[in-house]
């Protein structure tokens, strides 16, 4: 029976977690999903900004709701959970978006922003991953959990150790987490994406070396807004139904770039 591509991505019943909604990649990731048909759950620590997107989804006939909560924090974090099986139901699509970055040479990072890059970018994941699929399996649900990993995790530049570190372990986290859950109904994949203005890089890309890296893509140009709606939407439906394990680069051909 031949699908049409409509029905394919159609995220009608699912609903959608995405950690680090309130700004970014993950924002356009909950409006993306919403408006595909699925219920999202914005978790994020601004809440005036969580607010702001569930009133813009739920203005255009979205269903979402926002949960406050830091993703390092494990109560908040089953308080997320909780909401949202109140709320729509189980958890069947989680995105792992929330992240910091850092600009510090190894010789100069301390041991307190090096843990906190690798709690916040690796730890907080494989946990919310945890926690995603120990109630999807409850529940007898099969889902998909999208883990945002990096080009970085896959090639290096100076100045980012923790973050590349970070996101290599999130690259095979996803293999690990995708062996063992795939068996189960539980899809577990990532994207890395290449540089996208966010406002935790915006600093760095407005300045000389961030135009000069910006030379080095083959594209020419940073990613923009809708670059990476095919592969979120590919990964959260039944488009990616035989799909686990595996990171989608998005990065305008910049790995070719870089010398792992």
């Amino acid at each position: 029976m031949r699908m049409k591509a409509s029905e394919l991505f159609d995220l009608k019943g699912r609903v959608a977690l995405i950690t680090g909604a309130s700004s970014g990649l993950g924002e356009r990731f909950a409006e993306v999903l919403a408006a595909n048909g699925a219920s999202v759950v914005l978790v994020a620590r601004r809440a005036d900004r969580l607010k702001a997107l569930q009133d813009r989804i739920t203005k255009t006939s979205g269903r979402a709701i926002a949960v406050e909560a830091d993703v390092l924090d494990r109560n908040a974090m089953t308080r997320a959970f909780a909401q949202a099986e109140k709320a729509f139901g189980t958890v069947t699509i989680l995105v792992n978006s929330a992240g910091i970055a850092h600009a510090t040479r190894a010789v100069d990072i301390t041991p307190e922003e090096w843990r906190r890059i690798l709690s916040v970018d690796l730890d907080a994941v494989f946990f919310w991953a945890q926690e995603a699929a120990k109630r999807m399996l409850a529940a007898g649900k099969k889902g998909a959990i999208i883990n945002i990993a990096s080009v970085a995790g896959l090639g290096v530049s100076k100045g980012i150790a923790a973050y590349a570190t970070a996101k290599a372990g999130v690259v095979q986290l996803t293999k690990a987490l995708g062996l063992e859950l795939a068996f189960k109904g539980v899809r577990v994949n990532a994207i890395a994406p290449g540089w996208f203005m966010t406002d935790i890089n915006r600093e760095f890309l407005s300045s000389e070396a961030g135009a000069a890296l910006k030379r080095e893509i083959p594209m020419g140009r940073l990613g923009e807004q809708g670059d990476l709606d095919g592969a979120l939407l590919l990964l959260a439906s039944d488009a990616g139904s035989y799909m686990a394990g595996t990171t989608i680069v998005v990065d305008g051909g910049q790995i070719v770039t870089l010398r792992g």
